[in-house]
């Protein structure tokens, strides 16, 4: 796809200085560009590379003004990074634009599609599945019986949305994901063995959740596990049945999240991050990487560690953790004198 400046400044609102008739078709970082990119200069430190870029366009602040000549031509608006990322948003949408069904497919005569819908090939959409306007499933992507799927939401190649899901729109769930696959419910029994219990729950995403690649959410043994408005889940998390995550909560890559866990509204969780069951984690919580959880958090704590406490306590002792060697060297030398004056 190739845009012209005067394109370019029509979406962003701003000012050409330069050929209004140069082209771009690719997008590149300022020290890197060549010929035909699209490029922005945000961060001061990078001024000296509007003056030595290939790049053919670079988006400037309205504030900025050339000290030597340029190659480049010049886009200036209100604010370069916000611009770009405007700008990006649009590519992103303008590529992800298809329609139609692609063959071989598989769509129950029971389904309901929308408007302007794209299915990929060797997609399969079960038994009285609704798809709403503008939704774009990419191949090799499998939607069970019953599920719904919200206006303008995407779904990537090879993602697996089970019977009885609800996605909200405008929701994206990237490649591999796995919505509603069964909880991990087994009964012991008296011979050692354990008995699956039936899950017969569902996953419900509200709008604008986001998944993450190889990101699994379990259907719930009996009501819903719930992605509240807003969620954003990184790549590879595991979210069991009948958790709940509340609105707007963000959690990075390889974090578990075990059964019946009920998180809060604006929390940020890190990487590796593992809760136990049965838990409250109240709203505005931080959990810092690699830390393990296993009671209730209040409103607005800070944690780090495993089995995780108060940041700040956490950030103290640590200057003991590392000093330990030096601690007990030190307590052996008194000993030893100790021992030598008695």
């Amino acid at each position: 796809m190739k845009f012209k400046a005067e394109q370019i400044a029509g979406i962003l609102e701003g000012e050409i200085v330069g050929d209004s008739q140069i082209e771009v078709s690719k997008l590149s970082k300022i020290e890197e560009g060549e010929q035909g990119a699209l490029t922005f200069l945000a961060n001061p430190k990078y001024t000296p590379y509007v003056y030595t870029t290939k790049a053919s366009i670079v988006i400037v602040n309205k504030d900025f003004n050339p000290e030597q000549e340029l190659l480049a031509t010049l886009i200036k608006v209100d604010d370069a990074y916000q611009s770009f990322s405007k700008l990006l948003e649009y590519y992103n949408k303008v590529k992800l634009n298809k329609f139609g069904v692609e063959e071989p497919s598989s769509i129950s005569e029971s389904a309901i599609i929308g408007d302007d819908v794209y299915v990929g090939a060797f997609s399969y959409i079960g038994e009285n599945v609704v798809i709403g306007d503008n939704v774009k499933i990419f191949p090799s992507t499998y939607i069970g019986d019953n599920a719904v799927i919200g206006n303008d939401s995407v779904v990537f190649s090879g993602a697996k949305i089970y019977s009885e899901t609800i996605i909200g729109k405008n929701c994206v769930i990237n490649s591999g994901a796995i919505i509603g696959a069964d909880g991990f419910g087994f009964a012991p029994q008296e011979n050692g063995e354990y008995k699956k219990i039936p899950q017969i729950g569902n996953v419900i995403l509200e709008d604008f959740v986001d998944i993450g690649a190889a990101t699994t959410i379990d259907r719930a043994t009996l009501g819903s596990t719930v992605i509240r408005r807003g969620v954003k889940l990184d790549n590879q998390i595991q979210v069991a049945h009948n958790v709940e995550i509340g609105k707007n909560t963000v959690i990075a890559a390889q974090t578990g999240i075990a059964g019946s866990t009920k998180i809060g509204e604006n929390c940020q969780i890190g990487g590796q991050v593992g809760i136990a069951g049965h838990l409250v984690i109240g709203n505005g919580v931080r959990i810092q990487a690699q830390s393990g959880i296993g009671r209730n958090i209040k409103d607005n704590e800070t944690l780090q560690g495993s089995p995780a406490f108060s940041y700040g306590d956490w950030n103290k002792s640590y200057v003991y953790f590392k000093n330990l060697p030096k601690l007990v060297k030190t307590i052996n030398e008194l000993e030893k004198k100790e021992n030598g004056n008695s």
